[in-house]
């Protein structure tokens, strides 16, 4: 899936992630990267960020992005599985998992 529509995606769903209350980078490899910044009460969703600066990265294939965000793949069961691999704050990706399942 073409890096646009992921951010177009993440933008459908930009009112409940105003609850993360943190910075999430989404490292999708050769696809790209994305940033979500939900500090400040705003929600801003970056394509290819100038940074890569951000309190948690999650590293997945643009595939499994669009998964998890349409709810057809459980977080947890692609960090089992080895399809999610997460860097820094895990309590901020435990966050957003459950602010992606409602």
């Amino acid at each position: 899936m073409a890096l646009d529509a992921i951010v177009g995606e993440m933008q459908d769903q930009a009112e409940k992630l105003k609850e993360l209350n943190h910075t999430v980078l989404f490292d999708l490899g050769d696809d790209g990267k994305v940033l979500l910044d939900a500090t400040g009460g705003d929600v801003k969703i970056v394509p290819n960020p100038d940074s890569d600066e951000a309190e948690t990265t999650l590293v997945l294939s643009a595939d499994n992005m669009s998964k998890l965000i349409a709810g057809d793949l459980n977080p947890m069961v692609a960090f089992t599985l080895g399809k999610l691999k997460v860097f820094g704050s895990k309590g901020i990706a435990l966050k957003l998992s459950s602010l992606l399942d409602k």
